[in-house]
C-alpha cells in the first residue's frame, strides 16, 4: 500500500492537530511505495506524521485492489484554520453586495422611468459657458431626436458651435451633438421649451432675465446652474428668477454639486442632486438628466442647496491662499474644517429676535432663519461641493486663491481669467448675510477682506491662528 509523507517544520510539540501544522506554508509531498509506512523520524527542522487515509487516486494502479485496507497517509489541509476567519468575513461581504445589487436592480425596475424623457421635445440653455454648454451636450446625447438650443450674445461663438458643432472658447478639442444649436434671438430659443437650464453668472442674471421675461412662459421650469449670492441684495437664485421674471410661481430648481464641466464633457462618471419644493418636478428633473454616467438625488432642501453651493466658492478662494502660500497639509485640513463649519453654522441657523426689550411670553416673535438641513450641507451640494472645490486644480476659485496667495494682485487676475470666479463677488455677500443671522465666521471674513485689499493673506494666517481657543461646536 502506498503512502504520502508530509513534511513541515516542526511545531512546538508533536500533534498533528496542532494549528501550526495545519498552517504551514512549506509543504513538500514525498512517494513511499511499500506497503507498511515507513517510521516517524525527527530531525531538528523537519517533523513527520500521518493522516487518514485519502482518495484512490493516491494508489497504484497494481495495489488498487488493496485499497480498502486501512491506511495511514499525510495530507495538507486546503483551509488553515487562520484563513477561516477571513473566508467568512469575505463571504459575508460578498453576501451584502449581492443583496444591494438585488436590491438595486430590482428597485430599477419598478422606478426607472423614462416617459418624461420622451415627452420632452426642447430644452433651452441660457448662457454658453463651460458648465452651460456641458449640460447642453449631456442632455442632447440623452436623447437624439431633442432640440436643445443655447441662448449666446456672442455672435462669433454662435456661429462656430452651429458650423463647426464646438464652442470654440471653452470646449475647442470636444464634438458637440448634431442636436445642439446656438441662437442670439431669445424669442426663438424660449418659443415651446419644456425645460430652461440657467446658466448665466449670479450678479448678471437679474438684468438678463428682466430683458428675455416677455418671451418666458409662465409654466416653464427654470434649472438653475449658477452659484452664487446676489451682492447688493443678498438674494439666491431662487429669489432672482422669479422675481426678475415677476412671477412668484416660477417652477424652480437648482441643480448643485461636485461636477467640473470638462468631466462631463468627458463623460465621467459623476454625482449631482436637484433641488425643488415641488417634489413631482424634482423627480421629472432627475428622469431627464440621470443616465449610467450621471447620478442625479432629490431635495427638497433648496435653501442649503443654494447656499451651500454659494460659500463653497469662497472657501475655494481660501484654500488657494494655503496652497499658494506653501502652508501645508495641515493648514489645508484645518482651514477647509473650520470652513465646512462656518458653512454650517449659517445655513441651519435658527435666529429668534424679540421687536421689544424685554422678551415676554405675549411679545410677538421674529424668527429670522435660513433653515437648511445639516444632511444636506454634509451631502453632495455641501461637503461634496466643497471638496471637490477646494483640493482640484480645474477649481477657478482655487485657482484665484493660489494666484493670490503667490502675491499676484486681484485686479491682475481677473483680467487674465476668461471664465468668472462666483467666489470673488460672493465672499462680501456672504460676510453681510452672516451679520443679519449673528453668526461669525472667521476664515471666509478674512477672504473677503483680503478680496477688499484691506488684509494681506499673510495678515490673515496669524490673525487667524491668534483666535481664541475654544471647544469645538
Amino acid at each position: 500500500m502506498a503512502a504520502l509523507l508530509l513534511e513541515l517544520p516542526p511545531p512546538p510539540f508533536f500533534n498533528c492537530n496542532h494549528h501550526r501544522f495545519l498552517s504551514s506554508s512549506k509543504t513538500t509531498l514525498h512517494y513511499f511505495p511499500s506497503k507498511i509506512p515507513p517510521p516517524l523520524t525527527f530531525t531538528p527542522t523537519t517533523t513527520y506524521c500521518f493522516l487518514p487515509t485519502v482518495t484512490s487516486s493516491s494508489i497504484p494502479e497494481d495495489e488498487e485492489e488493496d485499497k480498502e485496507e486501512p491506511h495511514s497517509i499525510a495530507v495538507a489541509s486546503t483551509i488553515a484554520p487562520d484563513e477561516r476567519p477571513q473566508q467568512d468575513r469575505r463571504k459575508v461581504v460578498q453576501i451584502a453586495w449581492e443583496k444591494l445589487v438585488r436590491w438595486s436592480r430590482s428597485w430599477r425596475s419598478k422606478n426607472n422611468k423614462t416617459d418624461h424623457l420622451e415627452r420632452t421635445n426642447k430644452v433651452v440653455v441660457l448662457g454658453g459657458g463651460s458648465f452651460g454648454t456641458a449640460m447642453a451636450a449631456h442632455v442632447a446625447y440623452r436623447k437624439s431626436n431633442l432640440e436643445v438650443q443655447i441662448l449666446l450674445r456672442d455672435p462669433l461663438l454662435c456661429q462656430s458651435i452651429n458650423e463647426n458643432h464646438c464652442n470654440c472658447k471653452y470646449f475647442p478639442e470636444h464634438k458637440l451633438p448634431d442636436n445642439v444649436i446656438a441662437t442670439t434671438n431669445a424669442k426663438a430659443a424660449l418659443l415651446g421649451a419644456d425645460y430652461c437650464f440657467h446658466a448665466v453668472p449670479v450678479q448678471f442674471s437679474s438684468s438678463f432675465l428682466e430683458g428675455i421675461a416677455e418671451y418666458v412662459d409662465p409654466g416653464l421650469p427654470f434649472i438653475s446652474l449658477s452659484k452664487g449670492l446676489e451682492l447688493n441684495t443678498l438674494r439666491m437664485m431662487s429669489q432672482i428668477i422669479p422675481q426678475a421674471l415677476g412671477n412668484p410661481y416660477q417652477p424652480f430648481v437648482s441643480l448643485s454639486g461636485p461636477s467640473f464641466a470638462l468631466e462631463l464633457m468627458n463623460k465621467l462618471p459623476t454625482a449631482m442632486v436637484v433641488a425643488s419644493k415641488d417634489k413631482k418636478l424634482a423627480h421629472a428633473t432627475q428622469q431627464l438628466l440621470a443616465s449610467s454616467l450621471l447620478r442625479i438625488s432629490t431635495s427638497r432642501d433648496v435653501t442649503g442647496v443654494e447656499i451651500a453651493g454659494a460659500l463653497k466658492n469662497v472657501l475655494a478662494i481660501a484654500a488657494g491662499i494655503v496652497e499658494g502660500m506653501n502652508l501645508g497639509n495641515n493648514s489645508m485640513a484645518a482651514l477647509v474644517a473650520q470652513g465646512c463649519t462656518e458653512i454650517r453654522w449659517l445655513a441651519t441657523k435658527i435666529w429668534v429676535v424679540s421687536p421689544v426689550l424685554y422678551l415676554t411670553i405675549s411679545s410677538p416673535l421674529l424668527i429670522l432663519k435660513m433653515g437648511a438641513k445639516p444632511a444636506t450641507i454634509t451631502g453632495l451640494s455641501g461637503t461634496g461641493d466643497i471638496m471637490l472645490t477646494c483640493f482640484v486644480n480645474l477649481s477657478r476659485n482655487r485657482t484665484v486663491g493660489v494666484r493670490l496667495g503667490s502675491g499676484e494682485k486681484l485686479d491682475d487676475i481677473l483680467s487674465s481669467m476668461n471664465q468668472v470666479a462666483e467666489g470673488v463677488s460672493t465672499a462680501g455677500a456672504v460676510i453681510a448675510l452672516a451679520q443679519k443671522y449673528n453668526v461669525k465666521m472667521p476664515v471666509l471674513t478674512a477672504v473677503a477682506r483680503i478680496i477688499d485689499n484691506e488684509l494681506t493673506p499673510k495678515k490673515a494666517v496669524l490673525e487667524l491662528m491668534s483666535l481664541p481657543q475654544v471647544e469645538e461646536v
